[in-house]
């Protein structure tokens, strides 16, 4: 996969991501560990996104 298709592919996960949180903690009575575990997920597709922006292109 091309990087700017698997980029592109990883922002659009990472936004999926942010919804379901925003949603999920506008519930009264939140998934707290659901929260956590999205929050990681999500922050591992931003350090692979920096990975790859910053990594030298072959």
């Amino acid at each position: 996969m091309a990087l700017d298709a698997h980029l592109t592919e990883l922002s659009h996960r990472h936004r999926a991501l942010d919804r379901k949180i925003e949603e999920e903690q506008g519930r009264p009575t939140a998934n707290e560990f659901k929260l956590a575990e999205w929050k990681r997920q999500k922050l591992r597709l931003k350090d692979e996104m920096e990975r790859l922006r910053h990594e030298p292109q072959h």
